[in-house]
């Protein structure tokens, strides 16, 4: 039978020297843990980065903002100031004109001719001119207008007597214009009153070289002097 062997006990220094080791060990481990979990390198490559061909091609194909699509008004005096520039002055309202007065307007009478000879009609027209240094506004419609045709004391027509739709027209006459009539008025030579607008046998006015008078009116307004004429 053999006699067992027996394991000699190491020394102290040996198990100080094996717990060394393993503290290295382990500090070598959690230091490369550390590096790969923080990857201090990361931060400082990072930081200031060169550019790529990828990021130059981006760069180059996204627009630079320009100063007036990018730059506003800094501070709110400068926004007013911007505003005050580019919005339109602001129209002045007109006030009313004064309504032509006799004062400010010459209405005269007007005849086509001096005399007529027999089958010729007159035709009268109004003319108004404003002697004032304003412009005025006056309604010169139908409305307003009065054509009178009398001889001595005796009236054979008016224009009022058989008048259909009369309307009203307003319009501004300026400091110095003179307007006419568009449109002249025909006297078919008869003696009107409101009863004979329809009557086609009403009586003819005497000729022979008898004189006649026109008087007008418009807006109230009246011609100082008549105008003669003569019917043959």
């Amino acid at each position: 039978m053999s006699t067992p062997t027996r394991h000699r006990r190491q020394s102290p220094a040996v198990y100080r020297r094996r717990r060394l080791v393993l503290l290295l060990v382990v500090i070598v481990v959690v230091a490369v843990v550390w590096l790969l979990i923080a990857q201090p390198w990361r931060g400082e490559a990072t930081a200031d980065p060169g550019p790529t061909a990828g990021d130059e091609a981006t760069s180059s194909a996204s627009p630079t903002p320009t100063a007036e699509t990018s730059a506003g008004p800094d501070t709110e005096a400068d926004a007013e100031a911007a505003a005050s520039a580019t919005a339109p002055a602001a129209t002045p309202t007109s006030e009313a004109l004064a309504t032509c007065t006799a004062g400010d307007v010459t209405v005269t009478a007007v005849t086509d001719q001096t005399s007529y000879a027999s089958g010729q009609n007159p035709q009268f027209s109004i003319s108004l001119t404003n002697t004032s240094d304003e412009d005025c506004q006056m309604n010169v419609g139908t409305t307003t207008q009065s054509f009178v045709v009398s001889s001595g004391s005796d009236t054979y027509w008016r224009s009022t007597d058989c008048q259909t739709d009369p309307s009203d027209q307003i319009v501004t006459i300026t400091a110095g214009q003179t307007v006419s009539s568009a449109t002249p008025i025909t006297w078919d030579r008869t003696r009107s009153s409101v009863d004979t607008c329809d009557d086609a046998n009403r009586t003819k006015a005497t000729a022979g070289g008898a004189s006649y008078h026109l008087a007008v009116s418009i807006g109230g307004i009246s011609a100082a002097t008549t105008a003669q004429f003569l019917l043959y």
